[in-house]
């Protein structure tokens, strides 16, 4: 195992490109299972290619411990890396899709052997060892293609997507198995996915990225419940977190965000004097329910239509104004995850309640998220510290 540190990554593949990956510095602890998480085309797989020694930054520093491997080919990098498509070969069985490297290493056979028994009844392939790729499920082949690059005993074990080929009943399964056999070996493992129940389903920590650049780095719980920014809050989450820029004002009630649609109590009133009168506030949809009793937060909408998911309700609805009490194009939306019993008619005026501590705060211009005591998460330069 090993721990990984780059420093100030770039790489950017012509003069006049823009950056595919900018200006990046993280630390991958010994052991840790780190996901990489945004959408496509936000480097993540360009950050995984050049760890494994695939591509080449234009910029900066990746050290293994305390060795630089800038230089270093993929074959000296004690690198395990899964792909998307599995890239198993198709002439070979099981066991010789396993043993393949061990024996390009020159590894002896009796060592091979015992290797590959120990990983296949590892990955639970016992009674497949003599099928070829084709003869074998989608899980079994994902299998094959952890095991064949878990049995170098690499350093530094690599996934890119490995599941985004497999159904959604099969893809949860192999998530499980994914982190029971990380729970055994405890590789440093860097998996990129643009799948967020992946990423919170399996990291010790994630990593957000968007247009080559990180937005932050987290637990779960962290990216989560405190997002950093705006992009980090709508693309965590399934849906993700209600985003709606408002202007606000103090009145006897507390204090009131588009004209009534949105009431805040006064104890975020020292962190709002420090902003602009528009701020972007963000709440998730688990947090928004239907109540009648005295609550913290209060969200006028007209109902619009609704998503029956079994287990729970979604509420697409619009927010409405105490002056206007009306929804059209220009008006915020919002979704709210509501039990399954809930019924409310199309079109019908609602008032949603949360708690305070639910509610996030962003600034307008930045996109930043506002900390209650008006400091922004970026304030926090420890989270970034190369330690």
């Amino acid at each position: 195992m090993a721990k990984i540190v780059l420093k100030n990554v770039k790489k950017q593949y012509g003069k006049k490109d823009a950056a595919a990956m900018e200006d990046v510095s993280l630390v991958v602890g010994e052991g840790e299972f780190l996901v990489l998480l945004g959408p496509s085309g936000c480097g993540k797989t360009t950050l995984l290619r050049i760890l494994a020694g695939l591509e080449d930054p234009t910029a900066g520093e990746i050290w293994f411990d305390d060795r630089l491997v800038n230089e270093e080919p993929p074959d000296l990098r004690s690198v395990g890396m899964v792909f998307q498509n599995y890239a198993l070969y198709p002439h070979m069985t099981v066991f010789e899709n396993m043993a393949f490297g061990l024996r390009a290493r020159g590894v002896p056979k009796q060592v091979i052997k015992q290797t590959v028994h120990d990983m296949v009844a590892l990955l639970g392939l016992e009674g497949v060892t003599d099928h070829r790729p084709k003869q074998l499920s989608g899980g079994q082949r994902q299998r094959v293609a952890l095991g064949r690059a878990l049995v170098r005993d690499p350093e530094l074990f690599l996934m890119d997507e490995p599941l985004s080929n497999l159904d959604a009943n099969l893809r949860e399964q192999m998530r499980m198995e994914l982190a029971r056999i990380h729970g055994q070996l405890k590789v440093t493992t860097v998996y990129v996915t643009h799948d967020q129940s992946e990423a919170l389903t399996l990291a010790d920590r994630i990593v957000v990225m968007n247009g080559g650049h990180v937005k932050q780095v987290g637990t779960p719980g962290e990216i989560y419940t405190s997002p950093a920014d705006t992009f980090v809050a709508g693309f965590v989450g399934s849906p993700g977190m209600n985003l709606w820029k408002l202007e606000w004002e103090e009145t006897e009630d507390g204090i009131s965000l588009g004209d009534g649609a949105l009431l805040l109590p006064r104890s975020f009133l020292p962190v709002l004097a420090t902003l602009p009168r528009t701020v972007i506030v963000g709440i998730r949809p688990e947090h928004l329910e239907l109540s009648f009793g005295k609550t913290d937060v209060k969200v006028v909408c007209r109902a619009e239509f609704f998503e029956n998911l079994g287990s729970h309700t979604q509420l697409h609805a619009g927010l409405v104004t105490s002056g206007a009490d009306y929804v059209n194009t220009d008006s915020p939306r919002l979704v709210a995850r509501l039990d399954s019993d809930a019924f409310i008619d199309a079109g019908e005026r609602v008032t949603l309640t949360a708690p305070a501590s639910a509610i996030n705060l962003f600034d307008a211009e930045t996109g930043i998220r506002v900390q209650t005591d008006g400091a922004s998460y970026f304030d926090q330069t420890d989270r970034w510290a190369l330690t």
